[in-house]
C-alpha cells in the first residue's frame, strides 16, 4: 500500500478556463465609432483631392468639366512656370523659417529653464504668442507694418527711413518682414517643447561633467544636445510641415505679392481654387504637395534616425 501510495500520480490541477474574447475586444469594439468618424474625415477629402486632380472641374464653366486624366499633372509639370517658382520659394520658406526658429527657440529654452527671479512670469512671456491665433497674429502685423501708424512711422520719426515706407510692398524687404511676423508666433512652438524636454535631464549628469572639468559648452554639446535629439527632429518636422502649408499669414500680410515673390505653393492652391474656381488643377497641385511632403519627411526621419540611441 505505501509503495502504491508512493506512485501515485498528484491530482490533475484544474483546467483554466478559456478567457473570453469579448472582453479584450470590448476597448477595441468602444473606440471604433470614433475611429471610424475620424478615418472618415480623413480619407473622404482625401481620396476627393485625388479623384478631382483627374478630372476638369471649374463650377463657373460647367461645360468643359470632365475626366481630364493626367492632363493637370502634364501642364503642372510642363507648362506651368509658377509651379515651380513657389515650389523653390516654399522650400526657401521653410528652410529659412524653421532653421531661425529652431536656434531662438533652443536659446529660450535654455534660459527660462535656469533658475531665476521671475522665472514664471518670464515663461509665461515667452509662450504667450503661441497662444494667438493665426489671424490675430495676422492682424496684429498688419498693424505694426502699417505705413501711416506701424513701426515705419516712428523710424522715420526718429531720421531713420522715409515717411510713407511700407516693408510689405517692397521686393527687397517684404521676405524679411514676414520672416519676423512668422518668428514672433513658431519660436514658442520649438521653446515649450524643448523646455519640456530638458526637465527629463538629470542633473547628475552635468554634476558628474563639472566634476570631471567639463566646460559649460561641453556639456552642451554632449549632455543637453544628444538627450534634446529626438524632440528636435520631431519639432522640426512638424514645423517643416506646418511651415510649408502656411497661408493665412501670407496671405494676409501679402496676399503673395508684391509681384508674386512671397507667394508658396499652398498660397497658389488657394488662389487657384477660391480665386479662379480650377478645382481639378488645384487638386492635382495639392496630390503632387502631398507626395513631396510625404517624401521628405520619410528622407528626413531615415537620415535623422529618430528613435535611434544617440552616439
Amino acid at each position: 500500500m505505501a509503495q502504491a501510495a508512493a506512485v501515485a500520480k498528484p491530482p490533475t490541477p484544474p483546467r483554466r478556463r478559456r478567457a473570453s474574447a469579448t472582453p479584450r475586444r470590448l476597448p477595441y469594439l468602444l473606440i471604433a465609432p470614433a475611429g471610424l468618424l475620424m478615418l472618415g474625415f480623413i480619407a473622404y477629402p482625401v481620396v476627393s483631392v485625388f479623384y478631382y486632380s483627374l478630372q476638369n472641374y471649374n463650377p463657373t464653366k460647367p461645360w468643359r468639366n470632365g475626366y481630364a486624366g493626367l492632363d493637370n499633372f502634364v501642364h503642372l509639370f510642363t507648362e506651368d512656370p509658377l509651379f515651380w517658382d513657389t515650389l523653390v520659394f516654399s522650400a526657401k520658406w521653410v528652410v529659412v523659417e524653421v532653421g531661425l526658429q529652431l536656434m531662438f527657440g533652443l536659446a529660450l529654452a535654455l534660459i527660462v529653464n535656469q533658475t531665476f527671479v521671475g522665472r514664471g512670469i518670464g515663461r509665461a512671456l515667452v509662450f504667450s504668442p503661441w497662444a494667438v491665433s493665426g489671424v490675430l497674429t495676422s492682424a496684429i502685423w498688419v498693424l505694426l507694418y502699417n505705413s501711416q501708424t506701424g513701426i515705419t512711422r516712428y523710424l522715420a520719426d526718429m531720421g531713420i527711413g522715409e515717411y510713407g515706407t511700407s516693408w510689405l510692398s517692397d521686393t527687397s524687404t517684404v521676405f524679411s518682414a514676414v520672416v519676423v511676423a512668422d518668428l514672433w508666433r513658431g519660436v514658442p512652438f520649438f521653446a515649450i517643447l524643448i523646455l519640456a524636454d530638458l526637465q527629463s535631464v538629470s542633473k547628475d549628469l552635468y554634476e558628474a561633467a563639472e566634476v570631471d572639468g567639463a566646460s559649460r559648452f561641453q556639456q552642451f554639446m554632449h549632455i543637453t544636445l544628444p538627450h534634446l535629439k529626438d524632440a528636435i527632429i520631431l519639432s522640426t518636422l512638424l514645423r517643416a510641415v506646418w511651415e510649408f502649408n502656411n497661408v493665412d499669414l501670407l496671405y494676409t500680410l501679402t496676399g503673395g505679392g508684391p509681384a508674386g515673390v512671397t507667394t508658396t505653393l499652398p498660397l497658389y492652391i488657394a488662389n487657384t481654387s477660391v480665386d479662379a474656381h480650377n478645382f481639378g488643377y488645384a487638386s492635382a497641385l495639392t496630390t503632387v504637395a502631398f507626395v513631396i511632403l510625404l517624401f521628405c519627411s520619410i528622407v528626413y526621419l531615415r537620415l535623422s534616425k529618430f528613435g535611434g540611441e544617440s552616439k
